[in-house]
């Protein structure tokens, strides 16, 4: 899983890439805790999962734990892009009553 990101204005950008299982999980999970402290005078964070290729139910427990992660410093969280399937995964589990999609 490759993580980069990019900041414009007061929205944290983050990319995912690759496939998003228990394996790939942990580093990125603490790539973006540290961008997201790093970023943290920031008013929104746009996960972007257009390039991510597969993705699992740890993919969703990834997503929460950022969601928490951000509530705590009062960021708003969004997802984005993500594929057909993903899509479909994130809508069944309910996450978009959480994390809503960026417009």
């Amino acid at each position: 899983m490759k993580v980069t990101s990019s900041l414009r204005g007061q929205v944290l950008y983050i990319t995912l890439s690759g496939e998003m299982d228990e394996c790939s999980a942990p580093s990125a999970r603490e790539i973006c805790d540290r961008l997201i402290e790093e970023n943290s005078t920031v008013k929104k964070i746009v996960i972007n999962l257009s390039e991510v290729a597969f993705m699992d139910s740890t993919g969703i427990g990834f997503l929460i734990g950022r969601y928490k992660k951000a509530s705590r410093l009062s960021i708003s969280l969004y997802i984005e892009n993500p594929d057909f399937a993903a899509d479909k995964i994130l809508n069944l589990s309910g996450i978009y009553s959480l994390i809503p999609k960026a417009e």
